[in-house]
């Protein structure tokens, strides 16, 4: 598995319906995509749900590495950088990836936590599984996932849900405009 996200930070004064209208034309294409978990389609308002500014994102869950490199050879990423320029990309690699009862997702979640150079990454990784796992018996989830950022060394949680904005909750909140989930029926499984 492969997880990655890629953000474009827009003006303030941004017509953000515009990209409301772009994840509403384009999210349905990816709804049977080959080798795709999930894909979010992303929006963080400014002045809204706590966000500062304007920030368009795209956050995913791969099933492989291969199909993640795929999409970025591809006619589809092209458009990403006829209509945004090209973005930097962060890559993740999952340690630990649970779905919910949920269906459709509201919210994604993203947390990072940095951890320090004697931190034992088995037991790490056994709390994270058993975190997920708690998050995953929530009606409101649809996923929860940590990932390794081996570069930044910390974790990088995503949790979905189907629940209305939480102020309270960890991480930062993007309004969820489009979820495509072709294959994260196989991790309920």
């Amino acid at each position: 598995m492969l997880s990655k996200q890629y953000s474009h930070r827009l003006p303030v004064d941004y017509d953000v319906s515009a990209i409301r209208r772009r994840a509403a034309a384009r999210g349905p294409m990816w709804d049977d995509t080959p080798g795709l978990y999930f894909k979010s389609f992303s929006l963080r308002e400014a002045g809204k749900n706590g966000a500062p500014t304007n920030v368009y994102s795209s956050i995913y869950l791969w099933k492989d590495a291969a199909a993640a490199a795929d999409f970025l050879t591809s006619d589809r990423f092209d458009a990403v950088l006829a209509a945004f320029g090209r973005p930097g990309v962060e890559m993740w690699l999952p340690l630990d990836v649970q779905a919910g009862p949920a269906l459709q997702g509201r919210w994604i979640y993203r947390e990072d936590l940095p951890f320090g150079d004697t931190t034992d990454m088995g037991a790490l990784r056994d709390a994270e599984r058993e975190r997920n796992q708690a998050l995953a018996q929530r009606a409101e989830t649809v996923a929860a996932v940590t990932a390794l950022d081996p570069a930044g060394w910390k974790l990088v949680r995503l949790h979905i849900t189907s629940a209305f904005y939480d102020a309270g909750h960890a991480g930062d909140g993007y309004e969820v405009l489009h979820l495509a989930q072709p294959l994260l029926g196989e991790l309920r499984k």
